[in-house]
C-alpha cells in the first residue's frame, strides 16, 4: 500500500510539473493560465488552507483539491500542448518545481483575515452577551 501511495505521488507531482510547464506556455490563454497558476501553486505551497494538524479535515484539501483541480486543469488545456509539456517534463524528470510562494502569501492573507473577521465577530457577541 505505501508502494502504492509512493507511486502516486510520484505521479502527481510529475502532472503538476507538467502542468507548470503548460502555464509557461504562450499558446494558452490568461484566463488558463491564472487558474494553472492557482493549482499549481496550492500543490506546492507549503501552507495549506486547511491546515494538516487537523484531524481528518487537514488531509482531505489536499486529497480532494489538489487532485480536482488538476482534473480541471487538464480538461482545459488543448491535448497536443499538453503531451508537448508532457515529453518536456519527462526529459527534465528530476527537476524541481518552484514553491508557490505567492500561493503561500495569499492563504496567510486570507487566514488573517479570517481570524480577523472571527475577532469582530467575537467581540460583538460578547458586547450583546454582557448587556
Amino acid at each position: 500500500m505505501i508502494k502504492t501511495l509512493q507511486s502516486g505521488t510520484r505521479k502527481l507531482k510529475k502532472e503538476t510539473y507538467t502542468l507548470y510547464l503548460v502555464y509557461k506556455d504562450s499558446r494558452i490563454s490568461w484566463w488558463k493560465r491564472l487558474f494553472l497558476g492557482i493549482v499549481i501553486g496550492y500543490a506546492f505551497c507549503p501552507i495549506d488552507l486547511v491546515p494538516d494538524f487537523i484531524p481528518i479535515l487537514g488531509y482531505l484539501d489536499d486529497l480532494i483539491l489538489v487532485p480536482i483541480g488538476i482534473s480541471i486543469a487538464l480538461k482545459l488545456i488543448p491535448k497536443e500542448i499538453f503531451e508537448e509539456c508532457r515529453a518536456k517534463a519527462n526529459e527534465e524528470k528530476e527537476k524541481d518545481v518552484p514553491i508557490g510562494k505567492k500561493t503561500a502569501l495569499l492563504i496567510i492573507f486570507i487566514w488573517i483575515v479570517g481570524l480577523g473577521l472571527l475577532f469582530i465577530w467575537i467581540v460583538d457577541l460578547l458586547k450583546i452577551v454582557l448587556q
